[in-house]
C-alpha cells in the first residue's frame, strides 16, 4: 500500500474522523432520508478488521426489539465493498446491522463515505471506544492500535475521546498480563481492579485463579500480590499459593465453588494437621455458612 492513504488520514486528523461517527440520532431525525439511502441488508457486509469481537446477546435482542418498533434512527456508515462489486462494507454500525437482521428488516438506512482502509480501521476503533462497546482488553488494544498504527499520543486520544491520560495508560498496562488473565477480563470473571493488582506480581496467572476461586476482593488481591512479591525470608510462615501442592489448590477451588466463599487450606509444617480458613464478607454470608455447616450434624458424632 502506498503512503498516500496514510498521509490522507493524518491530514484529516482525529477530530475530522470523529465527525464521521458523531452523527447523533436527533440530528438524523431532522434529516429526510431519501429512498436511495436505503440498501438491502444482504448487500451489506461487516468489516473483517473490526476490533470488536464479542456482541452481547441480550443487548442485541433488546436493540432488535427496539428496531422492530421504531426502526433504525441512526443510519449505518458504509463504503463500497473493496471485494464485492455493488455491495457495501460497514464502517460504523455493525451492532445495528446485526440487530436489524434479528428484527427481520430487509433494508437499512446508510450513509456512504469515501474512506480508505486506514480510515476505516481508525473510525471503527474510535466508534467502539467512544460508545463504551468494548471490554477493558478490547479498549486497551484499540488504544494501542491508534498509537502504533496512526502515531496518536495518549494526550491526543484523551482529548478527542474525553478520557483522561491516566485512564488510557492504566488500561494499556493490562496488556502486560498473560493471555489467560486477559481472557478472564474479557469474560468479566476478573475486574479491572483485580487485574491491575496482579500486573507486577510474580506468576499472575496462578494468583488470578486463586482470586477467582476464592472470591477475593480487590484489597485482598492487592495484599496477595504484595505477599507474593516479597522475598521468601519476609513472608509469613504459612505456605503461599505458589508453594501449595496441586491437590491442595484443587481442594481449595472445589470448596470455594461449593460454598461460594473464599477458602484457604494451610498445612502445618511437619504435622498432619493444619488450618482451614473460610472468608465471608457479610453477616448474611456468615449466617448462611453457619446454617450449612450445622445442618444434618449429630453432635454426638463430634470429636
Amino acid at each position: 500500500m502506498s503512503d498516500a492513504p496514510q498521509k490522507r488520514a493524518m491530514r484529516r486528523g482525529l477530530s475530522a474522523l470523529m465527525a464521521d461517527v458523531g452523527v447523533s440520532a436527533s440530528d438524523m431525525a431532522m434529516q429526510t432520508i431519501s429512498s436511495e439511502a436505503f440498501v438491502p441488508i444482504e448487500k451489506i457486509h461487516p468489516n473483517p478488521d473490526q476490533p470488536r469481537r464479542t456482541f452481547d446477546e441480550e443487548d442485541l435482542s433488546d436493540l432488535a426489539a427496539s428496531i422492530s418498533q421504531k426502526g433504525i434512527l441512526q443510519p449505518l456508515i458504509v463504503r463500497p465493498d473493496p471485494k464485492v462489486s455493488g455491495d457495501y462494507q460497514i464502517v460504523a454500525g455493525e451492532r445495528r446491522w446485526r440487530a436489524a437482521q434479528r428484527a427481520g428488516l430487509h433494508e437499512v438506512p446508510v450513509i456512504q463515505r469515501d474512506l480508505d482502509d486506514i480510515e476505516v480501521l481508525e473510525i471503527a476503533i474510535i466508534e467502539n471506544i467512544q460508545r463504551a462497546d468494548l471490554n477493558a482488553i478490547e479498549e486497551a488494544l484499540g488504544f494501542r492500535q491508534l498509537m502504533e498504527k496512526f502515531g496518536h499520543t495518549q494526550e491526543q486520544l484523551g482529548t478527542v475521546l474525553g478520557k483522561s491520560r491516566s485512564h488510557i495508560a492504566n488500561l494499556m498496562r493490562l496488556l502486560k498480563l498473560p493471555d489467560a488473565v486477559q481472557d478472564l477480563l474479557r469474560q468479566g470473571t476478573l475486574s479491572v481492579g483485580h487485574a491491575r493488582a496482579l500486573i507486577n506480581a510474580p506468576n499472575p496467572e496462578a494468583l488470578a485463579r486463586q482470586v477467582v476461586n476464592g472470591g477475593l476482593s480487590v484489597r485482598e488481591t492487592e495484599r496477595l500480590a504484595r505477599g507474593a512479591s516479597e522475598p521468601k525470608g519476609k513472608r509469613a510462615t504459612a505456605a503461599s499459593p505458589a508453594e501449595k501442592d496441586a491437590d491442595t489448590r484443587a481442594l481449595e477451588g472445589d470448596l470455594a465453588a461449593a460454598l461460594g466463599l473464599g477458602v484457604s487450606i494451610d498445612h502445618a509444617s511437619g504435622e498432619e494437621g493444619g488450618r482451614l480458613s473460610i472468608r465471608y464478607r457479610s453477616l448474611e454470608q456468615l449466617d448462611r455458612l453457619c446454617a450449612l455447616l450445622s445442618s444434618g450434624i449429630d453432635r454426638d458424632d463430634l470429636p
